[in-house]
């Protein structure tokens, strides 16, 4: 007990350390809706605590640095909930909420690197529960929460939650209330990326397919759209959005963008898919050297922003794994030891379960394990001593398959652009 007081007044004599005012990005005062960069103290404050407690979680990455960083906000959220019980002012009620909003994103992005998902799921639940927060700030919930639930394949629920957006952005233009467009095109999105897992190209179509959106899209925007793009075969347009999304991502500060978005949908998840969907593409297109050196890089920002065991980083070694059984194909050569020490690292990483083990379709990166799987399964096949344990790795891959789009064969030969198949890196899946 007198160590979480302990670390609560270290959390305050810090903050009291930061100056009397930051500028807040244009961004920030465009989804807070304040009109300008003069937002209210109590936002200043929650954006000062996000910066202190990010920095402070990632520049250690352990257990007690991620348990510090959430005490902080956790005693932000209490003193926020403290001023809004004593009567604060009804003028500031919505931009307690907002402030409130801004620290339980932030939070569930702590929680999500952590590998804590249900607790990251449930900060993003309690941000659409605030009742006075901007529309804005709910939609930056609700994708993440689609994020996350993609992720851990709950599509159904994640079909749910985008109903759930919907409902709110048509509510809120019913009565008359402020939602950029930005917002909007966010919205939109989120449908579009959820009907993409699903394989429903023409829904998804819908939604990434109207010009009238460009000079509005950012970030994960961006690239939701490329991977559309990418799966559809239009892979000059694609490298266009990629290319886009990682320019408007790493040209900004990160630190003071956190509450526009969490959890896997936050701007370093934006550069690492960027960066490793480009890489796909031009593997797809033949430019295998261009390609490795992109897919290194996506890798190189996938173990500095997680850790080299995390299984993301497993889905970035698939990735370089298919890039390198393309060009054996196109160069009539093997890469036999490099493929195979990529699926097997790959594999590890991303936790794959026996092969004697029941099949769940639904664990977390089936998809991508599935993918794995089948590669290495292939490569087994064409080494006439090991062509009995391929065949066996190939059944139970070809079980655990479940795109609607594509098969395991297609996805792994690529035989046309127009059926590509794409790794989404923030959510896991194989689009």
């Amino acid at each position: 007990m007198l160590g979480r007081f302990a670390a609560m007044r270290t959390a305050t004599k810090v903050l009291l350390q930061y100056p009397k005012t930051i500028p807040l990005p244009v961004a920030a005062a465009r989804c807070l809706g304040t009109g300008g960069v003069d937002a209210s103290s109590h936002e200043r404050l929650a954006l000062e605590m996000i910066r202190y407690a990010l920095s402070h979680a990632r520049s250690q990455k352990s257990g007690d640095s991620y348990a510090h960083a959430l005490l902080v906000m956790e005693q932000g959220l209490s003193n926020l909930r403290g001023v809004v019980g004593a009567g604060g002012a009804v003028d500031g009620a919505g931009s307690s909420d907002n402030a409130m909003g801004m620290l339980m994103l932030a939070m569930s992005t702590l929680h999500y690197e952590r590998g804590e998902l249900r607790d990251a799921a449930e900060k993003l639940e309690m941000v659409g529960q605030l009742g006075r927060a901007s529309s804005d700030l709910r939609v930056a919930a609700w994708e993440s929460r689609v994020g996350i639930n993609l992720e851990t394949s709950e599509d159904v629920t994640s079909k749910q939650v985008e109903d759930d957006c919907s409902h709110l952005l048509r509510t809120s233009r019913e009565s008359g209330l402020p939602v950029s467009e930005v917002t909007k095109l966010r919205a939109k999105y989120i449908k579009g990326l959820v009907d993409l897992v699903n394989g429903d190209v023409n829904s998804a179509e819908l939604s990434f397919g109207g010009s009238k959106d460009r000079g509005l899209e950012e970030g994960n925007n961006l690239l939701s759209r490329g991977e559309f793009s990418h799966c559809t075969g239009n892979f000059s347009f694609a490298k266009e959005l990629y290319e886009k999304a990682l320019l408007t991502s790493e040209a900004r500060d990160t630190s003071s963008m956190t509450y526009l978005a969490a959890a896997n949908m936050v701007p370093e998840e934006v550069i690492i898919g960027a960066t490793c969907a480009l890489g796909q593409l031009l593997s797809h297109s033949g430019k295998f050297e261009e390609a490795e050196e992109l897919l290194t890089k996506a890798l190189v920002k996938a173990e500095e922003h997680f850790g080299s065991t995390h299984p993301k980083v497993g889905v970035v070694l698939t990735c370089i794994a298919i890039m390198y059984k393309h060009k054996a194909q196109m160069e009539a050569s093997s890469y036999i030891l490099i493929q195979e020490g990529l699926y097997r690292k790959a594999t590890d990483l991303l936790k794959a379960p026996s092969l004697d083990g029941e099949v769940d379709v639904l664990a977390d990166g089936s998809d991508i394990v599935a993918l794995a799987r089948g590669g290495y399964a292939d490569l087994l096949c064409i080494q006439q001593n090991r062509k009995q344990e391929g065949e066996r790795m190939k059944k139970w891959a070809e079980s655990m398959w479940r795109s609607r789009r594509l098969s395991l064969a297609e996805a792994l030969e690529f035989s046309e652009p127009s059926k590509s198949a794409v790794v989404d890196t923030r959510i896991c899946r194989v689009l």
